[in-house]
């Protein structure tokens, strides 16, 4: 899914309107009567989605940063604050013993063919996402609902084990009700305090009706009920969205259409934003960011806030080699964040010393402990325990994602503190990268950025550590860990939820699946032509903020 949030203060406030266009720096082509429309439109860059665009099959920032714009779920978080409020859902009421949901729907609302959007495009969504043979990425998301281990089995070894999950003694769960068509039910296996916040997360979205009729044809043109509609797409170049006039939601779009380009590299958007030819980009590449350049040469049109976005490297912990905790934590040890903030970053990014953002509700910033300290003596004394390494270690990650010089500069601490060869391993494209981890497929280490889906500390943990998490790419488990997680989804409260998730954390340090790396305020960039535009902590475009700038 999808990173980091950071308690620097925000250095150009967005709250209002995210500055006047001509005040100062940035390219820009002249804004004209056509500016925004199908034949003109808003720029975006972008990068190629890892699947077909479904809600359910969507787990990266490629895929979700149009998702979510297409698509409309009971809740929404409010791009500024990051707050959960109701969208699609009228009410959402919980019973006395918080195992219980009943949905009520606002009605009305309709998909971008017409069809109406009842409770049962809620439930045989979520059942078709939740059933194993789908093959759905985010399944794991409905695994607190009743009846989710009878269409979805565990696998008793894990993934990679010998043992196979046995066949689904169920296609729906138990506990989905439809009530009417403008009520349902959740039932839950057991209470999950935080349950009404996650819902905003895509994986929870309805599914029209020709979904299940003709998914090749929905998968080539996707039918939501979001602001915008998928308007026409060429894979691996770029996706056409145009405002759905009929959305009945909160926030309605003024622009008539944006355009998601596709870059292979962060310089060359970069240097479209400076020239005029994009009008939007997520986030400025590193070489900009030195001395400030970015803000000179953008000047108003440079847009910063702070993020809900973190960076760790993982382990794939189904090679035989990276079994030993010990070896982990001396590579952990052997990386001098301080310095690679400092000198690659230019200081606008913070080093990690845990796996949840700056900010988030609950989160013990040292709960990596000594095991994110740089200690050169200590990590050549593991990797002694450890029995030393032998060959190259590799360190992927995407080379159109603009991490090249980060991970450069951590395999040259690694190499330097404890002697043993270390490279940098370039996937040509995201969505290569995303499809080999998925495959488990990985030999050495990876980059496995995280972008929060929803604002709890429970998501910085629960995708990506536990058993089956949707993006639990390391292969980790930990039967302590599971049950931490589990008494804190079914604390009284949030805030002492927030304490459990908080100490489930620190566990992590025990045998560093991962090793945090940095965490990172938003640094985005647009053009003259967006009189407006509302960067949200996730580092992605609010597609309804954006205003026109007026021609002159």
């Amino acid at each position: 899914m999808r990173k980091r949030r950071m308690v620097a203060p925000v250095a150009a406030s967005l709250s209002a309107a995210l500055l006047a266009a001509g005040c100062g720096g940035g390219g820009g082509s002249a804004v004209t009567e056509a500016t925004g429309t199908l034949e003109d439109p808003i720029t975006v860059d972008w990068t190629e989605p890892e699947n077909p665009l479904v809600p359910g099959n969507t787990t990266e920032v490629g895929g979700g940063n149009v998702v979510d714009a297409m698509f409309t779920g009971l809740v929404e978080y409010d791009p500024k604050t990051f707050e959960p409020y109701n969208a699609m859902a009228k009410s959402i009421e919980a019973s006395d013993d918080k195992k219980t949901y009943t949905v009520k729907l606002k009605q009305g609302w309709k998909f971008h063919n017409g069809e109406e959007v009842t409770a049962d495009n809620f439930v045989r969504a979520w059942n078709y996402t939740a059933y194993a043979p789908n093959g759905q990425k985010t399944a794991s998301f409905f695994d607190n609902i009743k009846g989710f281990d009878e269409v979805n089995p565990p696998d008793p070894d894990g993934e990679t084990g010998p043992k196979e999950a046995p066949d689904p003694s169920a296609e729906k769960m138990s506990g989905l009700k439809v009530v009417d068509d403008h009520t349902f039910e959740v039932t839950l296996k057991q209470p999950f305090t935080i349950f009404p916040t996650t819902l905003g997360y895509s994986a929870f979205s309805p599914l029209p009706e020709k979904f299940f009729n003709d998914k090749e044809a929905f998968e080539s043109e996707p039918i939501g009920n979001g602001p915008y509609k998928f308007e026409k797409r060429t894979p691996n170049r770029s996706l056409t969205m145009t405002r759905y006039e009929d959305y009945k939601g909160e926030h309605k779009g003024e622009v008539e259409a944006f355009k998601f380009k596709v870059y292979q590299k962060l310089s060359t958007a970069y240097r479209d934003l400076k020239s005029g030819n994009l009008d939007f980009m997520r986030q400025v590449p590193t070489s900009a960011l030195v001395d400030n350049r970015w803000k000179e040469e953008l000047g108003d049109n440079a847009l910063t806030r702070e993020g809900a976005l973190v960076t760790p490297l993982s382990f794939p912990l189904y090679d035989e080699k990276f079994q030993d905790p010990n070896l982990r934590k001396a590579i952990s040890m052997a990386i001098d964040r301080e310095s690679i903030v400092k000198n690659v970053f230019s200081g606008t990014r913070e080093a990690l010393r845990g796996w949840s953002a700056p900010g988030t509700p609950g989160r013990d910033g040292e709960a990596c402990g000594q095991w994110c300290e740089y200690d050169p003596a200590k990590a050549k004394e593991y990797l002694k325990k450890a029995g030393g390494f032998d060959g190259t270690l590799t360190i992927s990650s995407n080379a159109d994602g603009g991490h090249e010089e980060w991970i450069k500069a951590v395999a040259g601490s690694i190499r330097d503190t404890l002697g043993i060869e270390v490279s940098y391993n370039p996937v040509p494209t995201f969505s290569e990268f995303r499809s080999s981890i998925a495959a488990n497929q990985m030999t050495g280490m990876f980059r496995s950025g995280w972008v929060a889906d929803y604002p709890s500390i429970q998501n910085y943990l629960a995708p990506i550590y536990t058993r089956g998490g949707s993006s639990n790419d390391s292969g980790y488990y930990n039967p302590e860990f599971e049950k931490l997680m589990s008494r804190a989804d079914q604390a009284p409260t949030v805030d002492k939820a927030n304490e459990l998730y908080a100490q489930a954390e620190k566990l992590l340090a025990e045998e560093m699946p991962t090793v945090p790396i940095y965490s990172q305020n938003v640094q985005s960039g647009k053009s003259d032509r967006l009189a407006e535009a509302q960067v949200t902590k996730r580092r992605s475009l609010s597609l309804t903020s954006v205003k026109i700038a007026q021609p002159k």
